[in-house]
């Protein structure tokens, strides 16, 4: 695959993962267009080398492997992790509020959001809602308004004479986005707006009433090339689905392919920015339930599990030309010069020196240059699924990212190679690399 179609594909994916739970069902799409079959973890599971398979956890966790072919399999793993989750405003349960005729939905703030570009954007809704029909409860449905239907409007330079100089967002007063206008006597009932989404988008279903929902806010604008010569990516999301296309174009893109005699693993947890502890996301059990199915034997998978790798991949803080104090100096990585390794002294990052020149022989056998990145040492690091996953399987880790600016935005920034170059690493470890035995 060249840069251009990739690019293509990755705004289309990124215009349907409007919510976790959108994007693995575009997830699914792609592997079932590539010969992927469903497994149900409630079900006992009978694998045949050669096939591939993959398996949805609550909706917004999907996890999909390849067997190599019958007697070519080697004990090790390769594994390739990202999360499906983004900052965000989710509709609380009982959402709709009116004051001074002005109809508002009520939000909690997901994850650890930038909140000021919230202000004054075309918001849309997306996510699920369970039902019940004629014939009792349905399984959740997708609706997706895909259009303006809420904005947050800032309050004018006139009122409040001081909001250039660090005005203060309440999360309970402030972030209530107006939803639609009272006239007359016409009062919206939130349950029969979704109700009648419901039936547009699902004409098949005959829906009596709404049990719950879990939905969120998000940004219609589309992705969008940026710049003179269109270098750079703007988009919503782009943390961390960037990751979740990479890492779901390698393994489509990697059929076929049996130089490597590895069992290829994609896992894309959710709720890794509320921290990862839910039965989707990575302190979960859904990854190591997994590899259990696949080598049922203990003692051989946690040997194999010694002779892998996994690549967390999660977008890394690319230097901001602005705000270049806040970089370490000799670890500050550029947009458009290749993936960002990530390291952190006190392990919220999972790199160590063997697992970082794994993943540099990899880049240099794709020819692709790398970069690192440390936190400043009086800054607080982040974190991603890596740790999480390092330390309950005791994996070989190393944590990679494509460089980002405005990263927690309604609308991040990466170079408009960036994608591409980390793709390249990925189906080089998907498909040549071979996992060197180290002696520990």
């Amino acid at each position: 695959m060249q840069e251009h179609p990739f690019n293509q594909h990755f705004f289309h994916f990124l215009q349907a993962a409007s919510t976790p739970f959108h994007a693995v069902s575009a997830m699914v799409s792609t592997l079932q267009h590539a010969g992927f079959q469903q497994l149900f973890e409630k079900n006992t599971w009978a694998l045949v080398p050669g096939n591939a398979y993959y398996i949805i956890r609550d909706n917004g966790a999907l996890a999909a492997f390849t067997l190599p072919p019958q007697g070519q399999h080697q004990p090790g793993f390769k594994i390739i992790g990202a999360h499906t989750d983004s900052p965000a405003l989710q509709v609380k349960p009982i959402p709709a509020t009116t004051a001074h005729s002005f109809v508002q939905l009520g939000v909690e703030v997901y994850g650890g959001p930038l909140l000021a570009p919230w202000f004054d954007r075309d918001l849309s809704i997306a996510g699920r809602v369970v039902c019940t029909s004629a014939d009792g409860l349905l399984p959740p449905l997708l609706i997706d308004f895909k259009r303006p239907m809420a904005i947050i409007p800032s309050l004018a330079i006139h009122l409040d004479r001081e909001a250039n100089n660090g005005r203060a967002i309440n999360r309970q007063k402030n972030l209530a986005p107006i939803f639609s206008q009272i006239s007359g006597n016409n009062h919206h009932n939130f349950a029969d707006i979704l109700i009648e989404q419901i039936r547009k988008e699902h004409p098949d279903k005959s829906i009596t009433s709404i049990l719950g929902f879990d939905l969120f806010c998000y940004d219609c604008q589309a992705p969008s090339l940026l710049g003179l010569n269109n270098e750079f990516i703007v988009a919503s999301r782009l943390d961390n689905l960037l990751s979740c296309f990479v890492g779901l174009t390698a393994l489509t893109q990697a059929m076929g392919h049996h130089d490597s005699h590895d069992i290829r693993v994609l896992i894309c947890n959710n709720h890794e920015e509320i921290g990862s502890l839910t039965a989707a996301g990575a302190k979960g059990s859904f990854l190591h339930s997994i590899l259990r199915r696949i080598q049922p034997e203990p003692a051989q998978l946690d040997s194999a599990l010694r002779q892998s790798l996994f690549v967390s991949l999660d977008n890394a803080h690319g230097v901001h030309p602005n705000f270049s104090d806040t970089t370490e100096p000799n670890h500050a990585p550029l947009l458009n010069h290749g993936p960002v390794i990530k390291s952190n002294a006190n392990h919220n990052y999972a790199t160590s020196s063997m697992t970082a020149a794994l993943y540099k022989t990899i880049a240099t056998e794709a020819g692709v240059a790398t970069q690192n990145f440390v936190m400043r040492s009086d800054m607080t690091c982040g974190s991603t699924i890596g740790p999480h996953s390092a330390a309950t399987l005791g994996i070989p880790t190393v944590d990679v990212g494509a460089p980002t600016l405005a990263m927690h935005s309604i609308r991040e920034m990466t170079g408009r190679h960036d994608p591409f170059l980390l793709y390249q690493t990925m189906i080089q470890f998907f498909t040549h690399f071979v996992i060197p035995q180290f002696q520990n």
